[in-house]
């Protein structure tokens, strides 16, 4: 397992380390490489040097060791999911099914960097040509969270490198394994050096600034919390740079009176549970009908109460650890503050004593709009239920949020579900579905919740350039 930094096709020691942490014990795994702002410009230094030679690789190339890097990741999936449940908590056979995820986005970008479009018209007038052709953007700096630590590395290289740009990626800090493992994976696949660089640091406002005002940097791609996402803006404005954001979330999920109320419990445990809550595509908002809202409530508690709690290396467990005790302190005060404001607890709602960083499966109902948890991002394993009686009402209480990445809406209504569907401010929705993330897909919120797309057919473009080539006849 590489622990340093990997730059310019060479893993090299920083000056300082930084623990990783089992958030299920709270003891340290490893130390990793605590990378510095040098360390940081040496790896762009590495990215720009090799960025034409990348550029002019054949398309094919680039494709087929895309393909080689997604069978040497399902090969390897039991070896990395356990990585991945050690550094971030979630149960093991989570993070095996998110190597999978994680090694789709892969094959997806192998097969569209050989479909790169362009176009050849005569001008209006006559007398020239309009020739366009798609370009990369260049050397572009990747930034992943904590909570996918493995796919959300790989939805922005993967791309990335079918567009021929090379990369700096710098993973959480809480979570550095994962990506320093795909390192490794890249250059057996036939990455060339200083194509993909990785620096871990526990000081990434340091390391990133210099790289960010640095005019080599074309392209920042950012998932992580809006408030980051608004500073990293301000500073890429500086250069113009492209931006990517994938930002904060409070979905709304919607069950009509008139659902499969079955299937409505099925997708509400699959949106708030993966990743035992902590996602930005997790059911913040569970809004229920209130004809069924007693039925319901009552079948998503049994549900809750049925999921077993431990390390995520233990067989059969669903609900793991948080990722740190902030994370828990957070969960902790939501859940204080619903309830002063009369929400109900349903089930669980206390913390739970060490070691590891434990909150129990919760389900709260009545939960008013004002409470804080209806406000940001829960990110743990709290169902927050309350009712309403009118589609217009839904929406309208749906929509009174500044974010907007993801809703979720249940009706066996064709007609109620586009009609909502359509309504919802968010940038996708699940209709009488609880996960929509999908490679083949485009994944990304409006509002406060981001720029851009990640995935399906737009996902490369978020590293390519339009230029058009004027021709006189």
């Amino acid at each position: 397992m590489p622990t340093g930094l990997y730059i310019g096709g060479q893993w090299r020691a920083a000056a300082k380390t930084m623990p990783v942490l089992d958030p299920s014990t709270g003891q340290e795994l490893c130390a990793v490489a605590d990378a510095g702002p040098g360390d940081g410009l040496a790896a762009l230094t590495a990215a720009a040097d090799a960025q034409a030679a990348w550029a002019r690789t054949p398309a094919r190339e680039r494709s087929e060791i895309l393909m080689r890097a997604h069978r040497l990741l399902i090969e390897d999936a039991d070896r990395l999911g356990l990585i991945a449940t050690l550094e971030m908590g979630k149960p093991l056979a989570e993070a095996r099914g998110e190597i999978t995820y994680a090694a789709e986005f892969f094959r997806w970008f192998a097969e569209e960097a050989v479909r790169l479009d362009g176009g050849y018209m005569p001008a209006p007038g006559g007398g020239s040509r309009f020739l366009v052709t798609r370009q990369p953007v260049g050397p572009s700096l990747l930034i992943t969270p904590w909570n996918f630590p493995m796919a959300m590395g790989t939805r922005k290289i993967g791309p990335a490198l079918a567009a021929g740009c090379t990369c700096v990626v710098k993973p959480a800090e809480q979570t550095p394994l994962c990506t320093l493992a795909l390192a490794d994976i890249l250059e057996r696949a036939g990455v060339p050096a200083g194509v993909v660089n990785v620096v871990t640091t526990s000081d990434p406002g340091a390391l990133m600034t210099p790289m960010i005002l640095d005019e080599r940097s074309r392209k920042l791609s950012f998932t992580g919390s809006t408030a980051v996402g608004k500073k990293l803006l301000e500073q890429c404005a500086q250069t113009v740079m492209r931006t990517s954001m994938e930002l904060g979330g409070n979905a709304p999920f919607i069950v009509f009176d008139d659902a499969d109320l079955d299937a409505a419990v099925d997708g509400a445990m699959a949106a708030k549970m993966r990743n035992i809550g902590q996602a930005c595509t997790a059911a913040n908002r569970i809004y229920v009908q209130r004809t069924v809202l007693d039925d319901f409530a009552e079948r998503l508690t049994k549900r809750m109460a049925a999921l077993p709690l431990g390390r995520g290396t233990e067989p059969g467990v669903v609900v793991g650890p948080l990722i740190d005790t902030d994370a828990v302190a957070k969960v902790t005060d939501l859940v204080a503050d619903a309830r002063t404001r009369g929400a109900k607890v349903l089930l669980g709602g206390e913390t739970l004593d060490g070691p590891g960083n434990f909150y129990p499966a919760t389900v709260l109902v009545d939960v008013p709009d004002d409470a804080d948890m209806c406000r940001t991002e829960i990110f743990g394993p709290v169902a927050a239920i309350t009712g309403f009686d009118t589609e217009d009402e839904v929406v309208d209480r749906a929509n009174d949020t500044p974010y907007g990445l993801v809703s979720y809406v249940y009706t066996e209504s064709l007609r109620r579900g586009l009609r909502v569907c359509e309504a919802l401010d968010t940038g996708m929705v699940g209709l009488n579905q609880g996960v929509v993330s999908n490679p083949a897909a485009p994944f990304g919120g409006v509002k406060e919740s981001g720029l851009g797309r990640e995935g399906g057919l737009t996902g490369i473009d978020e590293f390519l350039e339009t230029k058009y080539i004027g021709v006189q006849l």
